[in-house]
């Protein structure tokens, strides 16, 4: 299967991210399924690395195979579920949680849902009424790499540049 990983570098050697705090699985390796989805958030990391150092940047989408050759603990949220919500809103406010997991599989909290699991975070909203309003929003896949045996699964295939 391919995967997509859209960023400002070409990556041959996959590392597992620490130094962003926040992200909806803990620290990982992130990719996607969906190409056009690794395309826009290359854009996207590239125009934010143009406001911060003044020069234009350059998108870059890496591809690999993930080649399943070991038995490996996984976990996949099909939807946002509490079980989905429970472990973003987790990961993303205590940066001392580790799962168990090698490979999370599951929905992005992209911009909507971000704001969604906010209100959460912030006592704003119910859990519940939470994963009720998630169940309207179109959401993206991302696939977590979240450990050295789950990154030893991917094989760089190549990587190309997208047009700002």
């Amino acid at each position: 299967m391919l995967v997509y990983h859209g960023t400002t570098l070409e990556v041959r050697n996959p590392q597992i991210i620490t130094n962003e705090i926040g992200r909806d699985f803990g620290f990982a390796f992130y990719t996607t399924d969906i190409k056009a989805q690794a395309e826009r958030w290359a854009v996207r990391r590239a125009k934010v690395q143009a406001r911060l150092n003044g020069k234009k940047g350059q998108a870059v989408v890496n591809v690999y195979e993930w080649r399943e050759r070991h038995i490996l603990r996984e976990k996949i949220f099909r939807d946002a579920s509490m079980d989905w919500l429970d472990m973003v809103v987790r990961c993303r406010t205590d940066v001392s949680y580790r799962h168990d997991y090698d490979i999370v599989i599951g929905k992005i909290a992209n911009d909507n849902v971000g704001e969604t699991v906010s209100y959460v975070v912030q006592g704003i909203m119910r859990k519940e009424d939470a994963v009720e309003r998630l169940k309207f929003e179109r959401i993206n896949n991302q696939i977590a790499f979240c450990t050295e045996a789950a990154l030893s699964e991917l094989a760089f295939v190549e990587s190309y540049i997208v047009e700002i």
